[in-house]
């Protein structure tokens, strides 16, 4: 069966050019002269892009029915995407996380910036958990799982494919735990251990992102109490309590989550104090009761999914740091994260100076975080690049 091809419309090819990897659907030739009907497409089709005169740009999958349209897997228009293709894409992801980690828990495969668009797959030891989240990758999910079993022999692998991009794609959104994935399930990072359910738990199970962030941490905290607001499982409070903190208190409103924390918290010897309620009421209410700490970390979900989500997210950044802020003691640090990639560093800068003039407070940035390096960031892809985190210092007037 021959490939499709698609043409992009003059001057369309520039950012491909440059090593990008998507193709916008109001970029691509659609008109009679385009000898195909775009809108018949089968999603996730594999195609080859030119550009307006005919010279190969790359080949990818298609989506007619989305505004990012094609996604592109290699600058060979003639490579093969098989078993082969994904094992060797894999082997070099799996060889730069060796480098990096002494222990099998990272994020394996990220996206674009390890040249495979629409999959993400974490490790957690002999278990993977795998997220696809387009119809090109959905379609080549067989000899995706050969290229998983031949190179790393799993002992299990959950297909954690319930996000909402799905929804996006035309694709369901579902599960599918194939041999065998242990429910709680134990992890270890940086000497700590941790209990978690893959299959119940936020996104892929634990944010493997932010673990050099909570390295940092460690500088702030000793003889200090701690606020983890957005606690999930407990990972920034407990770090902080085996690097020194004098307590450390979790708010989130998952019980599931909480009850996760306090298991690892057990695992490792350390007691935490767990608090049940939406972040923002919970902060509020620990304000009304006088409550104060040394140290406030507030890493939220990513609250700016959208563009046109820009205004109420930010208004939501802000309001959260404010409460943050406030319960803070004279002379506290607080830690402010933002994984929207709509929410630039810049603009958390902006949210963060504002908030501490009106609350009388004197802000100061002590350091910036970002995503790990097991979340590489492809440098013509700006979007792969979405963590930042501010530790700031926050005293009195």
């Amino acid at each position: 069966m021959m490939m499709l091809t698609l043409k992009l419309k003059a001057r369309e090819e520039r950012r491909l050019r440059a090593g990008h990897l998507w193709v916008y659907s109001n970029e691509i030739e659609t008109g009679p002269q385009a000898g195909y009907d775009f809108r018949t497409i089968e999603p996730g089709a594999l195609c080859r892009v030119m550009d307006h005169r005919g010279k190969p740009l790359g080949l990818g999958y298609v989506n007619p029915r989305t505004l990012l349209a094609v996604r592109i897997l290699s600058g060979n228009v003639d490579a093969a995407i098989d078993r082969d293709w994904f094992a060797r894409r894999i082997s070099a992801a799996l060889a730069l996380r060796e480098r990096l980690y002494d222990e099998p828990y990272y994020r394996l495969l990220y996206a674009e910036a390890d040249g495979v668009p629409g999959l993400v797959i974490d490790r957690y030891g002999e278990v993977l958990v795998v997220q696809i989240t387009s119809a090109g990758i959905d379609k080549l999910k067989a000899p995706l799982l050969d290229a998983l079993h031949e190179v790393l022999r799993p002992r299990g692998i959950l297909m954690r494919n319930d996000s909402a991009a799905r929804e996006l794609e035309g694709l369901s959104q579902e599960s599918e735990v194939i041999g065998d994935v242990p429910e709680p399930l134990e992890i270890r990072e940086q000497g700590l251990r941790y209990t978690l359910s893959l299959v119940g738990g936020q996104k892929t199970g634990f944010f493997y992102d932010q673990r050099d962030n909570r390295t940092r941490l460690a500088r702030y905290v000793r003889g200090r109490s701690v606020l983890d607001v957005f606690s999930y499982v407990g990972a920034w409070a407990l770090r902080a309590l085996r690097d020194g903190a004098s307590s450390a208190t979790c708010l989130d409103s998952s019980q599931t989550a909480l009850d996760a924390a306090q298991a690892s918290a057990a695992l490792n010897g350390l007691a935490i104090e767990t608090i049940r309620d939406d972040a923002l009421a919970g902060m509020k209410a620990l304000r009304a009761a006088g409550r104060h700490f040394d140290v406030v970390i507030v890493d939220p979900p990513a609250l700016i999914k959208r563009r046109k989500d820009f205004d109420a997210g930010l208004e939501h950044y802000a309001a959260l740091n404010r409460a943050a802020m406030h319960l803070l003691a004279g002379d506290g640090i607080l830690v402010s994260c933002s994984c929207s990639h709509h929410l630039g560093a810049d603009d958390l800068q902006r949210i963060l100076l504002r908030e501490a003039r009106h609350a009388g407070r004197r802000l100061r940035l002590l350091e910036q975080g970002a995503q790990g390096p097991d979340h590489p960031v492809h440098p013509a892809i700006p979007e792969t690049r979405y963590l930042k985190g501010f530790f700031c210092a926050v005293t009195a007037e």
